[in-house]
């Protein structure tokens, strides 16, 4: 099973999501890798990658040191379509897709964290939306309560509905709860919204 991480912008926590829901779903059994759609503002190795296992509790995987679960790794810390513009290069969607075959064959399930937010664009006339969409990926929205938050999520689920994409799940990460009173009613409102639209959906809070 192969499940998308996406979230409602950047610096959001996407890979500490990602690195938690690996370890929740090892927990239940579940054999579990996590691979990078494109990192940026990387050469050799991906950060995120690097991270996920930190996060795990693992050492780089065979798959990390051969490049499987980041087969894209572009030089500018920028949205892929401009990253990949000034390193002269083209995005070859196909080989996340080999990627992601290769690492299912293997595992239980792949954890593919995108980069950015759920539009950020992979090519001039291709978002990361429309991957997952042409893919009907099963998809986890990360958000926060930062102030904001209601409204960036609330477009990425009608996104999210209008492509009629399967939402797995919806993980909130309290890393940004900097102001209480305003996270507070931001994650109830958020969970109520999921819980209706939604009723699926798991609804994770990050601990």
């Amino acid at each position: 099973m192969v499940i998308f991480i996406t979230g409602i912008g950047t610096d959001i926590g996407k890979s500490w999501a990602t690195g938690w829901l690996a370890n929740r779903l090892t927990a239940e059994g579940k054999s579990v890798i996590t691979q990078k759609f494109i990192q940026t503002g990387n050469r050799e190795m991906s950060e995120d990658i690097m991270l996920h296992r930190k996060i795990m509790g693992i050492p780089l995987q065979t798959p990390d040191l051969l490049h499987i679960t980041c087969p894209v790794i572009l030089s500018y810390p920028a949205s892929p379509h401009f990253a990949a513009m000034l390193d002269k290069t083209e995005i070859n969607v196909a080989e996340i897709d080999d990627a992601s075959k290769a690492l299912s064959s293997q595992y239980d399930v792949v954890l593919v964290e995108g980069a950015g937010g759920i539009m950020v664009p992979v090519s001039e006339d291709f978002l990361t939306i429309d991957y997952i969409s042409e893919r009907k990926l099963p998809t986890v929205l990360v958000t926060n309560g930062r102030l904001g938050s209601i409204s960036d999520t609330l477009l990425a689920l009608d996104a999210i509905a209008a492509r009629e994409i399967p939402l797995y799940g919806v993980i909130y990460n309290p890393y940004f709860d900097s102001d209480p009173i305003i996270a507070a009613d931001a994650r109830e409102y958020i969970h109520r919204k999921v819980a209706s639209r939604f009723p699926d959906a798991l609804w994770l809070v990050m601990e």
